[in-house]
């Protein structure tokens, strides 16, 4: 009888059947929200783990101890987080792990949390064969409530940014050889710092709020492309029982990104992009782009079975790739 693996169920599924164990509802976002009698709280964690997320030839230990703290500060903002309290730290290192190494990945982590605020509050350490780094974020709910399910039939779809850059920049990190084309130094530098550096909009949610007009409304849909643009869409498209309509004319891209199918898949699959990915009725959504330019209209929510079209009928081919995997 064969057995189930998890390279077979996927990391999806996975957390589809570890739901069963958790009160209902608790694994539909990437935060947990805790309510106590002051203050809601947002509570994370992300681990990055060697030969799966980093090696030493593709990023130092203080880009690293940056970029395991804004990845959990990414998931923080796109719940709704208005204050990052702080984290704790998990740590397993080999033995023969360097001290140097360990105090360069604190001093990248001591300089996010000055960019971002917060504190380490503690952690543990403990010995093992590949060095793993695992933080819990700690952050307080604000007046409005991001969640993935809160997306809407006629909402449009909005971007923070642009994808894609932290994809090439791993590659480049890791010698890719392009021979097929030459890039830019401006965009090989600009990818290198999205993915050794990457950085979140502290903005944001003070925007939307200056930019509601309806203060009835304290629910919006959002998540981060921690795993990828369409990966992001995709999330909440279940999670919102909603079809998405991506108009690939209105995707941001950098000035020197190439053109082709290869490049196309770089940018919707590529993740640690850690940009927001969420849905806002359409006069809000222009108060808000016409505030903070950065942020671009890609698409609409409309009724329907829960998935991804685009508008462009031609580019329907890229919903043949498959999101990345953790199995």
């Amino acid at each position: 009888m064969h057995k189930e693996i998890l390279e077979d169920i996927g990391e999806k599924e996975l957390i589809n059947r570890l739901e069963k164990f958790m009160p209902k509802n608790q694994a539909s976002d990437d935060c947990a929200l805790i309510k106590t009698q002051k203050d809601n709280l947002l509570i994370n964690n992300d681990s990055l783990i060697e030969n799966v997320h980093f090696n030493d030839i593709t990023i130092c230990a203080r880009d690293l101890g940056w970029k395991a703290v804004v990845s959990n500060i990414s998931d923080l903002l796109s719940s709704g987080s208005k204050k990052n309290i702080g984290i704790t730290i998990s740590l397993i290192l080999p033995a023969k792990t360097e001290w140097v190494w360990v105090e360069e990945l604190y001093t990248g982590i001591n300089k996010a949390l000055k960019e971002y605020g917060g504190i380490i509050l503690g952690g543990d350490c403990s010995v093992g064969n590949e060095k793993i780094i695992s933080i819990t974020a700690i952050g307080i709910q604000g007046e409005l409530e991001l969640r993935r399910s809160a997306c809407k039939p006629g909402d449009l779809i909005l971007t923070t940014g642009i994808h894609g850059l932290s994809k090439l920049g791993f590659m480049l990190q890791s010698k890719f050889n392009f021979d097929d084309i030459t890039l830019s130094q401006a965009l090989i530098n600009k990818s290198i710092e999205h993915f050794c550096r990457p950085k979140v909009n502290p903005n944001f949610l003070k925007n939307l709020v200056k930019t509601r007009s309806n203060k009835k409304i304290t629910r919006i849909g959002c998540t981060d492309s921690s795993d990828g643009l369409f990966q992001a869409i995709q999330d909440l498209a279940i999670a919102s029982n909603c079809k998405a309509i991506i108009d690939y004319t209105k995707i941001p891209k950098d000035k020197n990104w190439p053109i082709g199918d290869k490049w196309d898949k770089y940018y919707f699959f590529g993740g640690e992009d850690y940009e927001l990915v969420f849905s806002l009725p359409k006069n809000w959504a222009k108060k808000l782009s016409k505030l903070d330019r950065n942020i671009k209209e890609i698409g609409f929510f409309t009724k329907g079975e829960p998935s991804i079209e685009f508008k462009d009928n031609e580019k329907k081919s890229l919903l043949n790739n498959a999101p990345f995997k953790h199995f």
